[in-house]
């Protein structure tokens, strides 16, 4: 097992002191085990972190697990960024995953403003646990899910924890389309010029130009929107 997975980076800020004081409160006692210490804080992550997918995405900052933390909200890949980092403060090692992947139940006003279906470098956490890597995706807290008939996302530490294929309405959900593997760090120049690739250079270009001029605030509510 790679060291790295431990380590504190710019952006998976583990050694940062409001990450170290969250991982003890949410953790608990230290004779919890790594997969105890590992589920509270999937948990806490998912329905403590607001799902944003019009959180700014083009600069470390906008990643880093403290600030993440701070805010209180962001989208798959930041939520993964500060798991990441919480389980790190808890000396279990962690590192990001990423997917592409097929929402067929995003809402209506998304999908018309990212051109597409398709949801490239989906984030997600991997812990190392109990001698192998388990996947665990904090991406949508339990409100969002209620809205969208799916069924929110567990984890316990012994299994993948992925996307459904179908709501609850058995209606298709999320489908795989590419792995594109696991990270020590968030990539985030990788990620910025795949979104350019997949979504189109002026596209991502304006919805950067917008986060600027407003300072970080896309002026629009993920919740308000029509479900499809």
């Amino acid at each position: 097992m790679d060291k790295s997975y431990l380590l504190s980076t710019d952006i998976i800020d583990s050694d940062h002191a409001e990450i170290i004081r969250y991982a003890e409160k949410v953790a608990g006692p230290a004779e919890q085990t790594p997969i105890e210490k590992a589920v509270k804080l999937y948990y806490a992550v998912r329905d403590g972190i607001w799902y944003d997918p019009y959180y700014p995405f083009y600069l470390p900052e906008h990643y880093r697990a403290s600030n993440v933390l701070k805010s209180g909200r962001g989208f798959c890949i930041s939520k993964a960024s500060l798991l990441c980092a919480l389980g790190r403060a808890c000396g279990i090692p962690s590192r990001a995953g990423f997917a592409t992947v097929r929402n067929h139940l995003a809402t209506k006003q998304l999908i018309e403003f990212i051109g597409t279906d398709l949801f490239v470098f989906h984030g997600f956490t991997e812990f190392y646990l109990e001698g192998k890597w388990v996947k665990a995706t904090p991406a949508f807290n339990s409100e969002l899910c209620r809205k969208h008939r799916v069924a929110p996302l567990e984890f316990d530490g012994c299994e993948d924890s992925v996307f459904h294929a179908c709501n609850t309405e058995k209606q298709k959900f999320m489908e795989y389309v590419e792995d594109h593997g696991t990270y020590s760090d968030i990539p985030v120049n990788l990620i910025v010029l795949a979104w350019k690739k997949a979504y189109g250079s002026d596209r991502v270009e304006k919805w950067m130009n917008e986060l600027e001029k407003s300072d970080g605030k896309a002026g629009r509510s993920f919740y308000r929107e029509d479900v499809l």
